[in-house]
């Protein structure tokens, strides 16, 4: 999908598209859209970036909290979305044996009950032997800390999405705007 396509979609149609780039918010797509023209990958990331950064803490908390657990419920129960399931499948997260699956559990659980919020990271660019040390580690971070670097994986997570979407191509691709 190219730059032009982007910016000739409706409201509607924006929203299906790009609703799910930060997991299970919309709000963020919809926003966004009133934004146009983007003049390119860059400059359309960087709209959703600056939403994520301009609200409250409270607003980005409940952004990570639309997140799911790794390996978690959602995954047992097959409810993640496409774009959580491939990405987990990516890691190694689909198949871990009862164990690990176990152990991730107890380590979201702790995290959770830490910071309020579940532990967020770029399964895709992790692998299933990575996901619970980094989490095991980002448990002894500070809050504050700890929310700036949820909300990095958040952008990661987005960036993923969002050239997974637009092909490679668009990180140069251009249009020029009036």
């Amino acid at each position: 999908m190219d730059m032009v396509k982007v910016n000739s979609m409706d409201f509607g149609e924006f929203v299906d598209v790009f609703g799910n780039i930060v997991e299970k918010c919309p709000l963020i797509a919809a926003a966004v859209w009133s934004q146009r023209p983007f003049s390119g990958l860059e400059d359309l990331e960087n709209h959703f970036f600056a939403f994520i950064d301009a609200l409250p803490r409270s607003g980005q908390e409940g952004i990570l909290r639309c997140h799911p657990d790794l390996a978690g419920r959602d995954l047992q129960q097959g409810t993640l979305t496409a774009e959580s399931q491939h990405e987990q499948s990516q890691a190694g997260l689909t198949s871990l044996d009862t164990d690990d699956r176990l152990r991730l559990q107890q380590l979201n659980a702790q995290y959770r009950e830490r910071f309020g919020f579940p532990f967020v990271l770029a399964a895709r660019l992790s692998d299933r032997a990575t996901v619970p040390r980094e989490l095991a580690r980002r448990l002894q971070c500070q809050p504050e800390s700890e929310l700036r670097t949820a909300l990095g994986e958040v952008k990661k997570i987005s960036h993923l999405r969002l050239t997974d979407l637009l092909g490679a191509h668009s990180h140069s691709a251009r249009v020029e705007l009036p």
